[in-house]
């Protein structure tokens, strides 16, 4: 199937799901609540303005750039998680309201909550002071007016959460074959950033010196770092040229650098001094006298393959000829590659991609395709074990919005086992 092709499936396919959810919305928020002119004229042609403005924006931002298109997708996406939002909670409102219908058509005779029969009978009597059409329309914008409104004010405080300075969270992880000349090396990880029309060169600059404050003595970049062409974020992704630490940059891609161009990409990574790891493995920290170190490996997300150009992903290419005695950090951008991983005896790989749900509840949907979120663990597969860190992620993706999944910029601090005895 060509690209073309799937573009325009893909955009049918949104477009209808968006019709289906403004019509929705403006049943349960226009109709249902029985607005009159000319507050139904005014709802209704803002959820038509929002409905247009979903696909107008995002592609303005890329066909035009300049600071208004930026707004103007930075407004489409916020309406995206807030949309998502206000359809939850009204969602929920309604199957409220079915299961309660269904408890009084199946037991007409049980009490209606099964919990003191004086509570009972005054939410019976309730219900049937209800009947009456003014009292029905006063609950009915009760609880749809009171989810919408609770759904937004979460949404704006998912949308002060994403788009300040992410957090900087602190892991100390154990490993049997670090040497012990090696307890205490610093890894910053940073994940995820999606510098895009939404992202831009102010939010890279505030990242990059959270990174350095944390004095690495190396930093993993682990994919999803742009949404869109070199020309487009060259400026933006500027500032990844003055990540410090002692052993340098390395980058594993992940599947948006195959969406925004891979090879100028990777061009650009290099001149800003970052090492591109495509199934391959550096040794890192080498005592000349004793030969201490360890290995850091990286390979191409598991979307790769797709594209074409020699790309896809091939650890046992990444750790062929590797000293057994040696530990190895796996940079994997998808969390699924700790299968592989553990059966080849990788002692740590470093993940992103979830973006820890990045807006409650998606992070129950992201366990159905990856085995970890967030966080660190340790994944065993017979006898074998490995350990996974999963960053939450730096920046966000679509939605300027972050609800359960504080993003972050990740301090790994590597440990000799016999420190943790």
């Amino acid at each position: 199937m060509s690209r073309s092709v799937s573009i325009a499936i893909f955009l049918t396919i949104a477009t209808a799901l968006s019709l289906l959810v403004h019509r929705y919305l403006w049943l349960r928020l226009v109709r249902d609540l029985g607005l009159t002119a000319p507050w139904r004229q005014l709802a209704t042609g803002t959820l038509a303005l929002l409905c247009v403005g979903l696909f107008v924006g995002p592609f303005a931002s890329r066909a035009f750039g300049g600071q208004a298109a930026s707004f103007g997708a930075a407004g489409a996406f916020a309406w995206l998680g807030m949309m998502f939002l206000v359809v939850m909670a009204l969602g929920g409102v309604d199957l409220l309201k079915l299961g309660f219908g269904a408890w009084q058509r199946w037991f007409p005779g049980a009490p209606s909550m099964g919990v003191d029969p004086a509570l009972d009978a005054a939410i019976d009597t309730a219900i049937d002071t209800a009947i009456d059409t003014e009292r029905r329309l006063f609950f009915q914008r009760a609880l749809s007016g009171g989810a919408a409104a609770g759904a937004v004010l979460a949404g704006g405080a998912g949308i002060r959460g994403a788009t300040r300075a992410p957090k900087v969270a602190r892991v100390d992880v154990h490993l049997a074959r670090l040497p012990k000349a090696l307890d205490g090396f610093r890894i910053v990880q940073i994940s995820d950033l999606h510098v895009s029309a939404t992202i831009r060169r102010g939010y890279v600059d505030q990242v990059v010196a959270l990174a350095n404050a944390c004095k690495p003595d190396l930093v993993a970049l682990t994919g999803d770092f742009m949404d869109g062409s070199v020309d487009m974020l060259r400026d933006d992704m500027a500032p990844i040229a003055g990540l410090e630490s002692t052993h340098g940059s390395y980058f594993c891609t992940g599947n948006h650098e195959y969406y925004s161009g891979v090879e100028p990409w990777l061009t650009e990574l290099r001149r800003l001094g970052v090492v591109v790891l495509r199934n391959e493995r550096v040794r890192i920290a080498d005592d000349p006298e004793s030969g201490h170190g360890f290995d850091i490996a990286g390979i191409d997300d598991f979307m790769s393959a797709r594209f074409g150009g020699g790309h896809g992903p091939d650890l046992p290419k990444a750790l062929h000829q590797r000293d057994p005695n040696r530990a190895v950090v796996l940079l994997a951008h998808q969390p699924k590659a700790i299968h592989e991983a553990t059966d080849l005896d990788v002692d740590l790989v470093l993940s992103g991609h979830t973006h820890g749900g990045q807006i409650w509840p998606f992070g129950y949907i992201v366990r159905l395709v990856q085995p970890y979120v967030a966080g660190l663990h340790t994944h065993r597969r017979g006898k074998r074990s490995s350990q996974i860190y999963v960053s939450r992620g730096t920046g966000y993706w679509g939605p300027p919005m972050r609800i359960g999944a504080q993003h972050e910029v990740t301090l790994l601090t590597l440990r000799h086992l016999a420190t943790a005895a």
